[in-house]
């Protein structure tokens, strides 16, 4: 039904509802019309809410105006992307530190790399009983 115009989808259940009034199941107005409401996809969601809570009580030419009605509005007000922004810690690329500026005076140890382990060094555990190591 998503990708089925309203009104093709409200007219087949009308014509539906109306063969069941013809083969002597009849629905009733409000019963037929909770039908209707009930066959809409997700996106009409809303208005059955709307519908329900004010108890609208409409013809079925009327109902299918409405839905026109919101199906165009739905169109017109489809939600725009938005970015977000956030602070991650430990995921994605690591960001550049900013660099602090220096003006103009001259630095000790400029040019010069500290280099920094990056793995731990396994550490020799002392034997519990002998106080030795490597064992």
């Amino acid at each position: 039904m998503e990708r089925t115009p309203v009104e093709t989808h409200v007219l087949k259940m009308i014509g539906y509802i109306e063969s069941l009034e013809k083969l002597g199941f009849p629905l009733g107005v409000e019963l037929a019309t909770d039908v209707i409401l009930q066959s809409l996809p997700n996106s009409f969601s809303q208005f059955v809410l709307n519908f329900n809570m004010n108890k609208i009580n409409k013809t079925f030419p009327l109902l299918l105006s409405m839905l026109q009605t919101t199906k165009s509005n739905m169109k017109k007000a489809r939600p725009k992307p938005i970015l977000m922004v956030r602070k991650d810690k430990g995921k994605g690329k690591a960001k550049a530190k900013a660099k602090p500026k220096d003006n103009g005076k001259a630095k000790p140890n400029k040019g010069k790399v500290a280099l920094k382990p990056k793995g731990g060094i396994a550490k020799e555990e002392k034997c519990f009983h002998c106080g030795k190591t490597g064992h």
